[in-house]
């Protein structure tokens, strides 16, 4: 658990799923993520984490281990995150931001070994890259098809 002006980081627990599976976006940002109820599996190699503000769930995204990082980055200390999205109802208010800032953080306590947080983000979703790199991704210059366009790849150095 990370905290940063009343927004929290959380591995995803069942008491999150009603607000969870309420989310909602605009159908311009569903093209370019997955809804938090399409993406709750978890396994040792899939960890779905909760941006919360006040105990609320307001965000969500997933922290992949698996052998699909590797599509990514030749790092093998490497996770991926995916599906990132912060509910209609609360966006505009700053919590992706501070949740991402949360990253190195969260990152050093929860997986210890990971020292580099990558990503793919769809060339034409200039809001998305603008708030990655607010927060310090820098675009590797990889590129990857995606389900509906080119997807740069962006990474996240973390410090301990």
């Amino acid at each position: 658990m990370s905290s940063l002006n009343g927004v929290e980081l959380h591995v995803y627990k069942p008491e999150f799923f009603d607000a969870l599976k309420d989310f909602n976006l605009p159908k311009e940002q569903e093209q370019f993520t997955a809804l938090p109820s399409e993406m709750l599996e978890v396994s040792h190699e899939r960890h779905p984490i909760v941006i919360l503000s006040d105990n609320e769930p307001v965000g969500f995204f997933v922290l992949h281990s698996s052998a699909r990082v590797k599509e990514y980055t030749d790092n093998p200390d490497a996770m991926l995150l995916t599906a990132f999205s912060v509910n209609h109802l609360h966006q505009g208010k700053g919590f992706a931001k501070k949740g991402l800032q949360q990253l190195n953080t969260f990152i050093h306590q929860e997986f210890p070994t990971c020292n580099e947080v990558v990503l793919a983000v769809n060339k034409r979703n200039i809001p998305a890259q603008k708030l990655y790199e607010k927060v310090g991704y820098e675009d590797t210059g990889r590129r990857k098809m995606g389900k509906i366009g080119e997807q740069l790849i962006f990474s996240l150095s973390l410090v301990k």
